[in-house]
């Protein structure tokens, strides 16, 4: 495939013959079904109240057997139920929702296939470098003289700098656009990963992972806001599918470590130079390299993740941040370009959106300033936000619950993981160590084992009386009770058993975690209540390196016991979960 010219610049009357009249427009079966519903529900309520909505909603619901029954009145009417649903009324808003309407009628095709994959590419980066920390602290300890339990830091070096990427990139993605961001979170990334191999001491080692921390921090935040702005409504549950990328991540690095560490890593029972006099056989630099080895691959490979997305596909800026800009002809332009794409149709016109939200010269508000977007942004944590989260007693019970989960499960996580490469040498102090060609044999079998894990998750939460929360529970009730049965013995093939069942079962866990949490806040709020579940994810993963370090003084196994009881008293509330969301559709 020849690399694209990711800097060509697309006018509208490249893509002029894809635009038909509104009067014979298609328009998405899902959209005709939840018209024809609308006018049913209407129809059928004699509530005064409602009659004045019963006339607008009329308006909006086209003949479901009829492409041509579209007008300016019916779309208008529906842009102002979809306005009055959110409680934002302006221009701004009212063509954002038009481009809504437009994209599903488009529908799901080539372009957010792709990138689908390419976002997903964000998915198993974020794991990938975590899974990378974990997998390079024995021979970090090894080469810098630094104890296995302060060693540690590093994940804690590694989690600071993902908080601060969230953050960052986050906002900044509304003030520079999603495409740059886009891209710019990988290039990052790879270039720190790459610079961490060529690290002399601990401190630049620690210093180099959490700048590459604030890359690749920026993906989910990033990456989600981007395809879901891309994403036909009735495609939406694809977004919480780019979990499936999630255990990739762990595969991948673990199969080049067990190429690099177990052959290019100094013998464990040598010491570092810094502690031993000089002459007297150590760990050095060029007997140690495989850790080297193992970033300057993962570095390498983020950067072919990055060339991916910038040379071999022309990724279109996100119409709503054009929007937000006062850009509105490139909007309308990406829209025609996503229906070039998809080798079909659409209505969307300026003039259309200019019908509906004002034209740009008469209009005020067509326009967001730096400082709206940001003020936005931060909005979607005020209390008017976070209040309707608690909006009735079933709803209020189950977004404290969720985001208890979230919180127990981002410590939990990485307690286990960010430091079982560790445990796999051994946990019983009494013991002998593992070889290091079998811990990282197994690590790798215990990545395979984990991968079907979130393709599962996706069958198993529509099976009746089973649903959503059963399977979470289960899932999270197994990885507790194999946390636990892990430390019972430092034989390898039993560890190797009970860390594959972990792998499995916590990857249906977090698959199934990730589906249910949107679907159960309302729309206008559904990015607060995200938002908020991830910040506490972050904020207790940031935590888990504490309590690694500090725990492993008195017994090695305590860490191990903790995530054990964080991921049991998860299981206690998705048990206690009042809302069932299988079968249903979201808020």
């Amino acid at each position: 495939m020849p690399f694209l010219n990711p800097f060509k610049k697309y006018e509208l009357v490249d893509f002029e013959h894809v635009v038909v009249p509104l009067s014979h427009a298609p328009r998405h079966p899902v959209v005709l079904a939840e018209n024809k519903r609308r006018a049913s529900f209407s129809s059928s309520t004699n509530d005064s109240t409602l009659n004045n909505q019963n006339t607008v909603e009329k308006a909006g619901s086209a003949d479901p057997n009829s492409n041509d029954a579209l007008t300016i009145q019916a779309l208008r009417a529906e842009v102002e139920a979809d306005v009055a649903a959110s409680g934002r009324d302006s221009a701004y808003d009212r063509k954002s929702k038009v481009i809504n309407k437009a994209i599903q009628d488009i529908g799901m095709g080539q372009y957010q296939w792709r990138l689908f994959v390419l976002c997903g590419f964000g998915w198993l980066a974020d794991n990938l470098w975590l899974q990378d920390v974990a997998l390079t602290l024995p021979s970090l300890s090894a080469e810098f003289g630094i104890s296995e339990a302060n060693v540690r830091y590093t994940t804690l070096a590694l989690f600071t700098g993902l908080c601060c990427g969230a953050v960052f990139w986050g906002t900044m993605s509304d003030v520079v656009g999603r495409r740059l961001a886009f891209n710019l979170t990988l290039f990052i990334t790879s270039v720190f990963g790459i610079a961490v191999g060529g690290a002399n001491t601990w401190i630049q080692t620690c210093a180099l992972f959490s700048a590459l921390g604030c890359g690749v921090g920026g993906n989910l935040p990033v990456d989600g806001a981007l395809f879901l702005e891309f994403l036909p409504f009735a495609s939406g549950n694809l977004l919480t599918m780019l979990s499936v990328f999630w255990p990739f991540g762990q595969l991948l690095g673990s199969v080049v470590a067990w190429g690099y560490l177990p052959n290019y890593s100094c013998s464990s029972d040598l010491p570092a130079c810094s502690a031993v006099a000089e002459g007297v056989a150590c760990c050095t630099k060029s007997s140690n390299m495989g850790w080297r080895y193992l970033n300057y691959t993962m570095g390498c490979f983020t950067f072919l993740m990055f060339v991916c997305r910038f040379f071999l596909f022309h990724l279109f800026e996100s119409p709503k941040y054009l929007l937000s800009r006062g850009r509105q002809r490139e909007a309308v332009t990406v829209v025609h370009a996503l229906a070039y794409y998809n080798k079909t149709k659409t209505w969307l016109t300026e003039d259309i959106l200019n019908e509906i939200g004002g034209h740009p010269a008469e209009v005020q508000q067509a326009k967001l300033s730096t400082v709206q977007i940001i003020k936005r942004q931060a909005e979607k944590f005020s209390t008017e936000r976070i209040k309707p989260l608690f909006g009735y007693k079933r709803l209020g019970v189950n977004t404290v619950l969720l985001w208890f989960m979230w919180a127990t499960i981002g410590m939990g996580y990485p307690l286990y993981n960010a430091f079982l490469p560790q445990y796999l040498t051994s946990v019983d102090p009494d013991a002998p160590p593992t070889p290091t060609s079998i811990v990282y044999r197994n690590y790798a079998i215990t990545s395979i084992v984990g991968c079907p894990g979130s393709i599962i998750a996706c069958y198993t939460v529509d099976i009746k009386y089973v649903g959503r929360k059963g399977t979470m529970a289960i899932s999270a009730l197994l990885t507790g009770i194999f946390i636990f049965l892990f430390t019972t013995s430092a034989d390898a093939d039993f560890q190797l058993a009970f860390s594959c069942l972990v792998a499995f079962f916590q990857n249906i866990m977090y698959g199934v975690l990730y589906a249910y949490t949107p679907e159960t806040f309302p729309a206008p709020n559904r990015g607060t209540g995200t938002g908020i579940a991830s910040f506490f994810n972050r904020v207790a993963g940031l935590c888990a390196p504490i309590v690694a370090i500090h725990g492993s003084a008195a017994n090695p196994k305590v860490p191990i016991y903790v995530s054990g009881a964080l991921l049991l008293a998860s299981f206690i509330a998705m048990v206690c979960l009042p809302i069932e969301t299988r079968g249903k559709q979201p808020l």
